[in-house]
């Protein structure tokens, strides 16, 4: 069974958020799987991992977007490093720039990744089983294959979506139908929705089955999907809720070449302590004092804005009590604000972007990490955390609730309810009161790195899926 996985996003190639680890990981533990043959296509992108590897070109040639006519190479990485088969879709002008979002013209370069990928497969006659679409970026390459002439001979192939965070859809106005490949008139509602074209909405509609990230995101979804509720009530018959995965060989506390000192289940308590006491030392951050950690976008979906209010409240209430450290960066008042309070705290630090190393660290040295999410399909987060012994301090939704029970129950980590200053300071002081029960720590951590998060159970339920 030939299946490829369509991104915008792949670790390490270019990476943004969690879909890029998806990506990166999915393929190659399915690849372990007997009669599966998983490839990754995704965009040319001006980064590291491009200059560092040697590709060879593929295929070479044209498209048409409106009056435009576009030039599409695909690239093939030739030593296969990552585990399955890397394409690259260059298009000059639109396919061969920095990063992977933040242009005017996004939604010309997705419709262009997505022509190229489909007319590449259909010059050089390549008919995979399963083209498996991630996010909106690919949602209408499912309406392609089926009701656009130019790629008949895709026809039939069977197409999954997958939603990996459901508050970016894509939408356009229909002046963009334009700059398509033409496509059965008649069938224009399999793109609409509410006017709009919605790739989303479409990929919902017009794939063979689609999924989300975890269970508790796919129940989440029937009642707040920004305006999609009704559709995915609709469609429930062809949806699947199939938790995520870490990469447990590159998430892995014994050999990562990120972390300081490496630890393993025997040794955790201790190592981690050493990571600690190096980390803040570098931020001027006090190791006898528990470390509390935020690692990610400062985006109001992840509950970031309300990280200013969150760290001056504990720090007044229990100052000299704890260390905060944050990673991230993303909405201007909040760097600013997070900015103002590093200068003026001694046990806050902060360390602004994205720095892949760095977050390799924090979760090697952290006592807890916090997850005020809004919303969180599924979260690996939280799993990295739990991998490296840290605790999870995250709010009961989506895939956070599938994955971290609290220790009320019998889990290893803490639940907060609502997504608010108070409730979030609540489960710090419950997290403070933890921490100074040392029997308990050392218990919560060697729970937590007992999970198992790897990838084969998930792969193993695409791969059912594939087979219906």
């Amino acid at each position: 069974m030939v299946v490829y996985h369509l991104s915008t996003e792949c670790y390490p190639v270019a990476k943004v958020g969690g879909l890029a680890d998806v990506v990166g990981a999915l393929p190659k533990y399915q690849n372990k799987i007997k009669g599966i043959d998983a490839k990754v296509v995704m965009p040319w992108y001006n980064k590291a991992f491009v200059y560092d590897h040697e590709f060879e070109k593929v295929f070479d040639g044209f498209i048409h977007q409106g009056s435009n006519m576009l030039q599409v190479q695909v690239m093939r990485e030739t030593s296969n490093v990552l585990g399955f088969e890397l394409y690259m879709v260059k298009i000059p002008g639109l396919l061969d720039r920095d990063n992977p979002y933040g242009y005017q013209d996004e939604s010309f370069q997705f419709l262009a990744f997505q022509q190229g990928i489909l007319h590449w497969l259909c010059a050089m006659e390549i008919k995979p089983d399963i083209l498996h679409c991630h996010d909106y970026h690919t949602g209408l390459v499912p309406f392609m294959v089926e009701h656009c002439p130019e790629f008949e001979f895709l026809q039939g192939v069977k197409t999954i979506g997958t939603i990996h965070n459901g508050e970016y859809q894509g939408m356009m106005s229909w002046n963009m139908a334009n700059y398509m490949p033409s496509f059965d008139a008649y069938k224009w509602g399999l793109m609409d929705w509410n006017g709009f074209i919605n790739p989303l909405a479409s990929m919902i509609k017009c794939s063979h089955a689609f999924t989300t990230v975890s269970e508790g995101y796919l129940e989440e979804l029937f009642i707040s999907f920004r305006g999609l509720e009704s559709l995915v009530r609709q469609e429930f018959g062809k949806a699947y809720g199939i938790i995520n995965g870490i990469d447990t060989e590159v998430w892995n506390p014994e050999t990562d070449p990120m972390v300081d000192f490496n630890f393993n289940i025997k040794n955790a308590v201790a190592q981690k302590k050493k990571n600690k006491e190096k980390l803040c030392k570098e931020y001027g951050l006090k190791p006898e004092l528990p470390l509390f950690a935020f690692i990610g976008r400062f985006a109001t979906e992840k509950g970031a804005d309300l990280l200013p209010d969150v760290v001056w409240r504990s720090i007044k209430q229990n100052y000299g009590s704890l260390n905060i450290m944050v990673l991230g960066s993303g909405n201007t008042y909040v760097e600013n604000k997070l900015k103002e309070y590093d200068y003026t705290y001694t046990n806050f630090a902060l360390d602004v972007g994205y720095k892949e190393h760095l977050s390799h660290k924090i979760y090697a040295s952290a006592d807890f990490l916090l997850m005020p999410s809004r919303v969180e399909p599924c979260g690996l987060n939280q799993m990295y955390s739990m991998r490296y012994g840290t605790v999870p301090v995250v709010r009961y939704t989506g895939g956070l609730k599938d994955t971290v029970e609290d220790i009320s129950t019998g889990g290893a980590g803490l639940n907060f309810t609502y997504p608010g200053v108070d409730d979030i300071v609540h489960a710090m002081n419950r997290a403070l009161e933890i921490y100074n029960q040392k029997g308990v720590m050392g218990d919560l951590i060697h729970a937590n790195m007992n999970f198992d998060f790897s990838w084969e159970k998930s792969a193993e339920k695409y791969l059912a899926l594939y087979n219906s």
